[in-house]
């Protein structure tokens, strides 16, 4: 039997396109991607999240050693803004966000540590000449940056870049001894590539009223700075933040784990996600993956951006018997001609309460490593070696013999560039143009919103919100409440 044929002249009719499986597709289940999952799940959408890992949480993470639940990532977060301790008091973790202890912490130096002074931004003092800032730099080099008062008004506030800054402005000791080892330790990153109006927002304008870097330095600190309050964190870890947002979104949505998504493309109704021989549709797409893969999946779907490298940090974790003679205080900075391998060091068990608890004689010693366009010292080194170089480095830090650790453990994470990095917010500006056309594409994440829980929470937000308003329709209202009440489904 012949199969029909169409008459000539006539069109053939098009087959309808398939319709999407879903809504909403998240490729990337660490904070960023749950944080838009939840936010869309809860307003009733049928959202799907993939992740390439066997767990959530991206570099928030656990792990156990002897019998003590750790962080493996992210210990705090900062307090700016309000959005993650507004998401912990949505996922039920309110009752528990705690502050460190108040020793505060101190710098290690070539031959001595000594106390981070504590009236300072980015370590750059707003008194010269004071007790804890002569200590650090010596008279020569408090004199010299007591010269910043002294300096021609006219010459200040025309750098973009913080080192050139601080170094013209107050001397090499100010720059190399405290503002490096901050900008290393807490930032990852050289304090000649961080832009001034990211990292320090108003510093130039209070710079200029002021007539110095330091008056410029003591206007934006106020009175009444304590070391240690622009963090907070999450007694039992910060480990427990994502695991209780995947609970949240699955009470709603479906998270597949071990699925790395490869490829994705635009289709007729919405976009297309290949894992592998796995292939999901929908209407809309969020990319919450690091940068590179981030890079990679937009390629493929024809849409180049660049992404910048990240740094490679590594982290070894020691659980010690009782550190006896060990400062006060919740860790250390190490400056670079200290001589020691590390960048810095964590006191665990001196910064949280709640773990000084849990681990009861025991210590908990964070050793960190890998600066700014270096690669860790670690990062060749066996795990054996690695928890020995720790241990050596935490010896020269706290200034006695650490003993044999009960437990370790040596961890690997790439970090995105800080947007505080000159040049950084551009390539991001670069980024968002380029997937602009795409009203039912978003890309989130600490490689697009900056470093730290603080920026990627409300980013992801506002992604969610975006994807709702242009592609679900322009009704939807930000201040709304949501469309599908906590115990829904209870």
């Amino acid at each position: 039997m012949s199969e029909p044929t169409v008459p000539e002249g006539a069109d053939a009719e098009a087959p309808e396109p398939e319709a999407p499986q879903h809504e909403v597709i998240v490729v990337g289940a660490g904070v960023a991607g749950l944080v838009t999952a939840d936010a869309l799940a809860r307003r009733g959408y049928d959202v799907l999240v993939l992740e390439a890992q066997g767990r959530v949480g991206g570099i928030v993470s656990r792990h156990d050693l002897d019998g003590i639940a750790l962080d493996a990532g992210a210990e705090s977060f900062a307090v700016r803004g309000g959005a993650v301790a507004e998401l912990a008091e949505q996922v039920g973790l309110g009752d528990d966000l705690v502050d460190p202890e108040p020793g505060g912490a101190w710098l290690r130096l070539a031959d001595r540590s000594v106390p981070l002074p504590k009236r300072t931004m980015l370590g750059i003092p707003s008194v010269p000449l004071a007790e804890d800032v002569i200590a650090v730099l010596g008279w020569r080099g408090a004199l010299r940056a007591y010269l910043d008062r002294l300096m021609p008004v006219l010459k200040v506030g025309k750098d973009d870049r913080l080192g050139p800054l601080v170094e013209r402005r107050m001397g090499k000791a100010v720059l190399e001894r405290l503002v490096a080892p901050i900008s290393g330790g807490v930032y990852s990153s050289n304090a000649r590539d961080l832009d001034v109006a990211v990292v320090a927002p108003g510093l130039n304008e209070a710079m200029t009223r002021a007539g110095s870097l330091s008056g410029g330095v003591a206007l934006r600190i106020g009175d009444g700075a304590r070391p240690g309050s622009a963090v907070r964190g999450i007694r039992g870890g910060m480990h427990r933040l994502p695991e209780a947002l995947r609970a949240e979104v699955e009470r709603r949505a479906t998270i597949v784990t071990d699925a790395t998504v490869d490829h994705v493309e635009r289709t007729e109704l919405g976009w297309a996600v290949q894992a592998g021989e796995r292939r999901w549709t929908s209407s809309a797409l969020v990319l919450a993956t690091p940068g590179a893969p981030a890079a990679t999946l937009l390629a493929s779907a024809g849409i180049p951006v660049e992404a910048a490298p990240a740094t490679t940090v590594e982290l070894v974790t020691l659980v010690l018997p009782p550190l006896v003679g060990a400062p006060a205080g919740s860790g250390a900075l190490v400056a670079e001609d200290a001589g020691i391998a590390a960048k810095a060091l964590t006191h665990a068990t001196a910064k949280w309460g709640w773990l000084a608890e849990d681990a009861g004689e025991r210590a908990v010693v964070r050793v960190s490593y890998g600066r700014a366009g270096q690669a860790p010292a670690t990062a060749d080194l066996s795990d054996a070696d690695a928890i020995a170089l720790a241990r050596r480095d935490a010896s020269a830090i706290l200034g006695i013999a650490v003993p044999e650790p009960i437990a370790a453990d040596r961890v690997r994470w790439e970090q995105a560039q800080p947007s505080s990095s000159v040049g950084a917010r551009a390539l991001q500006r670069r980024v968002r143009d380029a997937v602009a056309d795409e009203p039912t594409l978003e890309v989130v994440g600490a490689w697009i919103a900056g470093t730290g829980l603080a920026q990627v929470v409300p980013d992801a937000k506002e992604a969610a919100l975006r994807i709702r308003r242009e592609r679900f329709g322009p009704q939807e209202q930000e201040d709304e409440p949501d469309a599908v009440s906590d115990d829904a489904d209870a």
